[in-house]
């Protein structure tokens, strides 16, 4: 079955549900994925970028890299994987692609990584975890290079299956409202950490939380000291559910208060990068034009933690105020993690 998604055309099995054992692995709902990895390459100042798809499963993601980025930011691409290595090289010719800066490897993703002399951009996107590719992938990731991270094991990030995020993710989640960016920043932590062995300081530009994924790009300065700077950022957010006040601990216990961490209580943006991104979005593209103009917003105010409306309604006993008023206020964003939740400057409630 022939499909197009932006100026890429693909070649894929007629097969509608997505599993592991697709031959070609291509996954429509990840468009927006794709499109925010497009802007945001186009968006930066980095040329003649060495990248590489461990996981490259139908190819598309490189093929738009290919058609889309603008020109002088690929010096060369490398493909990768296990199974669909031929199905990407017969896609690659269906766009008219092949070309010797475009290379193919039929690997296990780690061994691919780990033969290689390095990348200055490095995807992964992974079914479920990111876990097994992030010592690899941080060990080949050149001096400021870039690492793009995508976690689709949300169940346990945001807190359904808590003893799974403390095995894999070395944290405690919190199911609450703002689970999904405490997920997000339990996530950042888990490959700052893997970063920190190899004294790679990998900093969050830009992070997202969309459908059944989490995604985020690190930028990576090499250096002890800049490490440590990283580390201090590790910490608890203690929460009560009856009153809704939180606040970020060094400690993990307060009475009255629950809590999700360690995690990263630093920024999830670069506010000039997103600014960038922003001015090079098409704004027929509605879906990406709608996430990264409301993380403009939020960037503005980029507090760890937001507050849901309706529940502090309830809290304050008064009617559910329009977002409109609210924001208004001053200091006060939207959040692309919740429609109706706001994030505000300190970490107060709001009086509406």
């Amino acid at each position: 079955m022939l499909i197009t998604e932006d100026s890429a055309k693909l070649e894929i099995s007629e097969e509608k549900k997505i599993s592991r054992k697709l031959p070609v692995f291509y996954n429509p709902v990840m468009k927006l994925n794709r499109d925010v990895s497009v802007l945001l390459l186009n968006s930066i100042a980095d040329i003649k970028m060495q990248i590489a798809l461990p996981l490259a499963g139908s190819g598309i993601r490189g093929i738009r890299f290919l058609k889309e980025l603008e020109p002088g930011k690929i010096e060369n691409i490398s493909f990768n994987d296990y199974k669909s290595i031929e199905n990407i090289r017969q896609n690659l010719r269906l766009n008219g692609l092949l070309g010797d800066n475009i290379f193919f490897f039929s690997r296990d993703a780690n061994l691919f990584l780990l033969e290689s002399k390095g990348f200055d951009y490095i995807d992964i996107d992974p079914f479920g975890t990111p876990n097994p590719f992030l010592e690899s992938s941080i060990v080949r990731l050149a001096r400021d290079g870039i690492l793009a991270v995508t976690a689709t094991d949300t169940s346990a990030l945001a807190g359904s299956s808590p003893t799974a995020c403390l095995r894999k993710y070395w944290a405690k989640p919190l199911k609450n409202e703002f689970m999904h960016e405490t997920g997000i920043r339990i996530l950042i932590r888990k490959v700052q950490l893997v970063g920190a062995e190899f004294e790679k300081a990998l900093i969050p530009i830009f992070s997202f939380s969309k459908d059944h994924y989490y995604r985020v790009f690190f930028r990576c300065e090499k250096g002890r000291q800049k490490v440590d700077k990283l580390l201090k950022y590790h910490k608890f957010l203690l929460y009560n559910p009856k009153t809704l006040d939180r606040k970020v601990s060094e400690h993990n216990f307060e009475k009255k208060y629950d809590y999700a961490g360690p995690l990263w209580t630093g920024n999830l943006w670069d506010k000039k990068l997103v600014g960038t991104m922003l001015k090079k979005c098409d704004d027929k593209n509605k879906k990406l034009y709608s996430l990264v103009s409301l993380i403009n917003e939020e960037c503005r105010v980029d507090s760890v933690g937001f507050y849901d409306l309706h529940q502090l309604a309830k809290v304050t006993g008064k009617p559910n105020p329009k977002i409109e008023s609210v924001l208004k206020k001053g200091k006060v964003t939207r959040t692309h993690f919740l429609g109706w939740g706001v994030k505000i400057k300190c970490q107060k409630k709001i009086i509406f």
